[in-house]
């Protein structure tokens, strides 16, 4: 973290987007019968291997993390710990191979952040995380939510694939809900 002073006026801009994308606006961006869809892409993608995927979409940031942007750290910080709080909640860590990943989306300042558990993370690299995040940004901002989501689903189902690949016969326990989390 550093001195990231931001003037005034634009931590206000940045204020009144995330009041007024907070009442709904993920709601709009996956509404329900997306929010299905996606939730059978994840049970369906769980069959192939042993990790879990959850997807998180928020509207506009709380206040307590609104704040701290622009005064004592940057948006992409802002961000990531808001992502990681997700990835607590959500309990992404709590598996039993620390093979979880969480895909989280802030529609307010349009940012992206895949966060994986550290088993999957020793075999990943993080520019490949990050290629992922910036193929979705690419999908996002041409208006495509749910094939953005669905692209990096598939490529994030791809590495579990990979590296955690279920045995013939061998069943993924589903240890976290499949749900979409819209908030």
């Amino acid at each position: 973290m550093g001195n990231f002073r931001e003037p005034l006026w634009r931590r206000w801009a940045r204020w009144w987007r995330h009041r007024w994308q907070a009442d709904g606006a993920a709601q709009r961006a996956v509404p329900p019968d997306m929010a299905d869809r996606l939730r059978q892409r994840v049970a369906a993608s769980e069959r192939r291997h042993s990790g879990e995927i959850c997807l998180c979409v928020e509207g506009a940031l709380p206040e307590r993390y609104l704040w701290r942007i622009g005064r004592d750290a940057s948006l992409p910080e802002v961000v990531r710990t808001r992502a990681l709080a997700w990835f607590g909640k959500l309990r992404v860590w709590d598996t039993d191979h620390n093979n979880g990943v969480l895909i989280y989306l802030l529609l307010a300042e349009r940012r992206i952040d895949i966060v994986a558990d550290r088993g999957i993370a020793r075999l990943v690299p993080p520019e490949h995380w990050q290629a992922v995040v910036d193929r979705l940004a690419l999908r996002l901002r041409q208006g495509d939510v749910e094939g953005g989501l669905t692209e990096a689903l598939e490529e994030v189902s791809a590495l579990l694939v990979q590296h955690y690949p279920l045995a013939e016969g061998q069943a993924n326990p589903n240890e976290l809900t499949d749900q979409v989390r819209v908030v």
